[in-house]
Order: C-alpha cells, then sequence, then structure tokens
C-alpha cells in the first residue's frame, strides 16, 4: 500500500499510530470483563468510563448520553426501531428520510414498509439538496411520524442537508429527530449538542478508528427503549462492552479533536486542487455538488459517461484507489440512487467515481492521482462516443 495512492476514506480510513498502540495495550492489560466486581472488571470498567468521556468530549454530548454500537449500521437500526417503538403507543408510526440515505438505512425501511409501517421519502433536487419545500409538505401538521431521519452530509456527493431546518419541522411536528452523523464527524465542525438533534449515529473507522464500534448518542431524557435486552450502556444496548474497540474509538477522537481546524482547511485546499487538475487534464468531467455546500473531502463526479466499475479498475492498475459509493453497494453492477434521486439518467449515475480525501492525503498524493487519471482514462475518452447530450 506504500506506493498506492488511497482516495476512499468515506469507505474507511486507516487506524491511526495511536488508535492501534491504545487497543494493543488494552487487550494485554485491561482485558477484565467491565461488568465484573473484582479488581480486574474494575479496572476495565474505569477503562471504559474514561473512553466515554473522551469520545462524548470530542462529538459535544454528555457521557451518559453515549450507546456505544457495533457500528453506524446498528445505530441506526436502533434509532429508527426505539424511536417507532417509543412513537408506537401515542399512534406515531410514521417513519419520515431522505431518499438519499445510506443503503443500509434505506433497506431497513424497505423492510419496515413491507411489513406495514408508512414511510416517506423526501427528495432531492438536481444539485443533491433536501427539497425542504417537500419535506415541509410531508412533516408539518402531522401528528403521526415517530421519527424524521436524516444523514448530515451524503456519503456520495458530500452535499451536506439542512439539519437545523429539519429539527424546526421535526420538533414542531411533535417528533424526533435522528441524524446519521457518519460521514460529519471529523470531515465538520458539527457537534450534537449544537445540531438540535434528538439522536445522532456515529462510526469509529471514519476517523481513523477500528472497525465494529459506533455509538447512538441519545439525547437526554429520552426514556429509550432497549434494541438488545441486557444491564449494559444504561440498559440500553446489551452485551459485554467492545472495549478495546472503544478505548480505540476514544483515541481517534482524541486524535482528530487535537487538529480538527487545520485539517479542514488543508482537506478543502486538496479538494479544490484535485477537482481543478481533473477538470482541466479530463474534458467532458462532470462533477457533482459543487454548486452547494458539502464536505471539504468529497469529489464525486463522472468522466463523460464512461463506466464507472471500467474506470475504477484502471485507476487501481495505476496505483489509485476510488470507489463508485458506499463501499457495501459500490460493486459498480447498479447505478447509484443517490444520482438517480437527483434525475441523473441510469447512465450517468452507472458512471460515478468518488474520491474522498483523509487526514494523512498530501498534495503530492493529489498530484499523482490527478497524474495517473489523465493517464489511464484520457485514452478512453478519446475513443468513446460523443455523447448526444450531457445536462448542466
Amino acid at each position: 500500500m506504500n506506493d498506492t495512492v488511497y482516495l476512499d476514506h468515506n469507505a474507511t480510513t486507516p487506524p491511526a499510530p495511536e488508535v492501534i498502540e491504545e487497543m494493543t495495550e488494552s487487550l494485554r492489560i485491561v482485558w477484565g470483563n467491565p461488568s465484573s466486581t473484582h479488581a480486574a472488571g474494575q479496572a476495565a470498567r474505569r477503562a471504559l468510563a474514561d473512553a466515554r468521556t473522551r469520545v462524548a468530549t470530542f462529538l459535544g454530548c454528555q457521557a451518559a448520553e453515549l450507546v456505544f454500537t457495533s457500528g453506524a449500521t446498528e445505530a441506526n437500526h436502533a434509532a429508527v426501531l426505539g424511536a417507532l417503538a417509543l412513537g408506537r403507543p401515542q399512534g406515531r408510526v410514521r417513519l419520515v428520510l431522505s431518499a438519499v440515505e445510506h443503503p443500509g438505512l434505506l433497506a431497513l425501511a424497505t423492510r419496515l414498509q413491507a411489513e406495514g409501517t408508512p414511510v416517506d421519502r423526501i427528495p432531492v433536487n438536481a444539485r443533491g439538496e433536501l427539497d425542504l419545500r417537500a419535506a415541509r409538505a410531508l412533516i408539518e401538521g402531522r401528528g403521526d411520524i415517530a421519527l424524521v431521519s436524516v444523514m448530515g452530509a451524503n456519503n456520495e456527493t458530500g452535499v451536506c442537508m439542512p439539519i437545523g431546518r429539519l429539527a424546526d419541522l421535526a420538533h414542531a411536528a411533535g417528533t424526533l429527530l435522528h441524524v446519521d452523523a457518519t460521514q460529519w464527524v471529523g470531515k465538520t465542525a458539527q457537534r450534537f449538542d449544537a445540531s438540535r438533534a434528538d439522536l445522532w449515529s456515529v462510526s469509529a473507522h471514519k476517523l481513523q478508528g477500528p472497525k465494529g464500534v459506533g455509538a447512538l448518542i441519545v439525547r437526554k431524557g429520552l426514556a429509550w427503549p432497549a434494541l438488545l435486552s441486557g444491564r449494559q450502556e444504561r440498559h440500553r444496548r446489551g452485551g459485554t462492552e467492545n472495549l478495546p474497540g472503544i478505548v480505540g474509538f476514544a483515541a481517534a477522537a482524541a486524535r482528530a479533536g487535537q487538529t480538527l481546524a487545520l485539517d479542514l482547511q488543508r482537506m478543502a485546499a486538496l479538494q479544490q486542487r484535485l477537482e481543478a487538475g481533473l477538470l482541466q487534464a479530463l474534458p467532458g468531467t462532470h462533477l457533482y455538488g459543487h454548486e452547494v455546500e458539502r464536505l471539504p473531502n468529497t469529489t464525486c463526479l463522472r468522466f463523460g459517461t464512461l463506466d464507472a466499475e471500467q474506470v475504477l479498475g484502471k485507476l487501481e492498475r495505476a496505483g489509485v484507489l476510488a470507489s463508485s459509493g458506499a463501499a457495501c453497494t459500490a460493486s459498480g453492477t447498479q447505478p447509484s440512487h443517490v444520482l438517480l434521486a437527483m434525475g441523473e439518467p441510469a447512465l450517468h449515475a452507472k458512471s460515478s467515481v468518488r474520491f474522498s480525501i483523509g487526514r494523512e492525503t498530501t498534495a503530492a498524493h493529489v498530484d499523482r492521482a490527478i497524474a495517473a487519471a489523465a493517464r489511464v482514462i484520457g485514452p478512453l475518452l478519446l475513443q468513446a462516443p460523443a455523447p448526444q447530450s450531457v445536462p448542466a
């Protein structure tokens, strides 16, 4: 991997050295069960409490509001299923989410809908922005909504969602707002305490922490039902805590918090460098989401109408790793549901490529990626038939 330019940080990030070190020490020294009353268990319990405080400090929540999970997918499921369980006795049975949510959440919504749960999807416009007029029509004055669930920023386009406006709509309707903050964390300065959301989902491996650990933040005062029964996590998520993973999460959070402002500035500069270089080197490149607020690390584009799978294969052989969207659906066989929701034709939605920059990406990495793309994609564009029409 030393000679490879890795530009797929929205899928996952390399674990930071501090993360590996703290996790290793935890496995070696603090191996007790945090629920045990003997000395080894109490040492583990203290380590868990310390890690919880460090993660909460970074995310902007109280330690008691954190429910550690196996990742963002579990946290998303816990938010949706918990809200439905909480709202059902009051007749709040409806779920409202955006049309461009992560595939895992959309799959849950589809399953729930098949089982009888009413589900509304808020559309987006051609730039990937949430349609607030449609959101208002779906939420305002409704007394049957259990949860409004929207991602803070889209994982494919990087487009940021109007969470403050959605909080106004949801709370005026007497319902809860859940934010899938997976891509927000470490790539924006957003904090839970300022977001006015009731629930947040996060995942450690998106900010150089380990895989298999994340959290659901539950705003203080909500009597949250357990998805998994048990005494752990204040009776909200049963099962022995993944202490090494949680310690790694804390190490990643502390590291990210120390340099966040500089990281955001640097990633934004690299994003501009990458996009300008690709647009100049490869005429016919179409960039998505650049007209609106988006993450400073995410570039979604297509090279004419070249198939994404072909482009990604060429780039990987040239030493550049990118993706065609969410890692769990990035096989290249299906068009991006995000671009389809933006009104793009299927041919364009199957051509989208995502580059996502990380904290360790350098200008040299970006320049190597531009040069490699020009070398391997340029000839493909010359051979491709001219498109009949390319929407602006």
